[in-house]
């Protein structure tokens, strides 16, 4: 698409942006557009872009300070996430941020152990710290379902504490897996195809018994034990909605996928429960990719039967919740080549011509903040569909049209834009030698 042709989007970006200077005041825009939002969804457009992690870290900063949130809640696995929230409101034996963050070990572990994360972690512990007695301490939570062996471990750690013999009912209905030494693609597929018995019938039983002791494990101690407790409930659920999943991913990505965003939303419909039933303001700040928090229904995903996170949240809380969308032309990222494969400092190509971002760029502005929410020249201009890149843990620059663009209605997938024209790296605490050397410029393939 020739420039010309982009002259509308470029011309409203132009009129309706905020530059980012780099200065305190660069986000009051987004903190008025938020105002008394229950929810602000901060998105990314890669899972390994070290700008796209900073600026979602002073957002939230800004909204915990100003706004009052009192959790973060992250496309991360429930237990690694919760050791963290233990650590950040002193209660875990952790002596640093990086022990706290030791619990992320599975692919891809720079998503959540890089120094982005590290120094936020540090800061929040530092903040709640500050906190005068009796104050609301703010938490760090898990929304993901990936962590099934974990989250059994989690559970029986649990019963092991309060109820024995519980314990020793749920180590014998998690035995359904033991014959899969963890490998819970090998579970799905046996169990999708009928060569062993599903462990639904199982996990669905440890959750009723588990919310069924609720009252008693619940009020042993206090706010301590309610927090213990839903912990443990929630490792639970996740076991059994991860048994599906792994089953599910047999039968076509639409199942898997929605399978995953719903136990997302409701992990977060959960949170806000419990945060409320202690008597604390519930207002949560998510950080997921672009495509698990823009609203679904204004993406090509929509015409396969799939949704997500953003509409699931927009559906059920409206204008509480706010949709916040990154965006970058170039620069480099922290991505894989493969499935479980080593983390690569990567080449961003420039974006494809007929893209937003491509748009974006030549707007000429290196940084800036794009509200979209209200019918003005801006939200107009981005109304119609275009192709927008979404790079995840693997970036594969030779097939790019195919494998990381999609159509979307920018001004209906989100409330507001930030874009960042170059961006560098995310750069995680374990680097090999693939990332120290990352990819050479003037390697960018033809023909995608």
């Amino acid at each position: 698409m020739a420039i010309a042709e982009q002259t509308p989007i470029i011309d409203a970006v132009k009129q309706a942006s905020q530059p980012l200077e780099g200065n305190l005041r660069d986000y009051n825009p987004l903190l008025e557009l938020i105002g008394n939002a229950q929810f602000c969804l901060l998105g990314e457009a890669t899972h390994g872009t070290h700008d796209f992690y900073r600026e979602r870290a002073e957002i939230t900063k800004r909204l915990i300070k100003e706004k009052g949130f009192t959790a973060i809640a992250v496309e991360a696995d429930w237990p690694d996430a919760f050791r963290v929230n233990r650590y950040v409101r002193g209660l875990s034996d952790d002596r640093e941020a990086n022990a706290a963050l030791s619990g992320f070990k599975r692919f891809p572990t720079w998503m959540w152990r890089n120094t982005v994360v590290l120094d936020f972690v540090e800061w929040l512990r530092d903040y709640n710290s500050s906190l005068p007695s009796g104050a609301t301490k703010v938490g760090f939570y898990g929304l993901d379902l990936y962590s099934l062996y974990t989250s059994i471990e989690a559970v029986l750690g649990y019963l092991n504490k309060v109820d024995a013999a519980a314990a020793k009912r749920a180590r014998y209905r998690y035995s359904c897996f033991e014959h899969f030494a963890e490998d819970t693609q090998a579970y799905g597929y046996a169990a999708s195809f009928g060569i062993t018995e599903s462990c639904e019938r199982e996990v669905i039983e440890q959750l009723v018994e588990l919310r069924r002791r609720a009252a008693d494990y619940a009020s042993r101690d206090g706010r301590v034990a309610q927090d213990e407790f839903f912990f443990a409930e929630q490792n639970a659920r996740l076991v059994l909605n991860a048994e599906k999943y792994y089953r599910s991913m047999f039968h076509g990505r639409v199942a898997s996928w929605n399978l995953r965003d719903r136990h997302m939303a409701e992990t977060l419909d959960a949170l806000v429960k419990h945060l409320k039933g202690q008597g604390q303001q519930a207002k949560v700040a998510v950080w997921a990719h672009n495509s698990h928090l823009g609203d679904a229904r204004a993406t090509y995903m929509a015409d396969y039967g799939e949704l997500n996170v953003g509409q699931l949240v927009r559906e059920r809380y409206g204008p509480e919740a706010v949709l916040v969308g990154f965006t970058t032309y170039t620069g480099t990222v922290t991505a894989a080549s493969e499935w479980d494969g080593p983390a690569e400092r990567k080449r961003v190509r420039p974006a494809l011509e007929d893209s937003y971002e491509a748009s974006f760029h030549y707007a000429d502005m290196p940084k800036f903040l794009l509200p979209v929410r209200d019918p003005d020249s801006a939200s107009i201009a981005l109304r119609e569909p275009k192709l927008e890149r979404a790079i995840g843990v693997i970036y594969l620059p030779q097939t790019e049209r195919q494998s990381h663009y999609f159509e979307a209605r920018l001004s209906i997938q989100f409330d507001a834009v930030i874009h960042l024209d170059e961006t560098s790296a995310l750069q995680p605490l374990e680097r090999h030698a693939l990332w120290e050397t990352g990819e050479p410029p003037g390697t960018f393939p033809t023909g995608v």
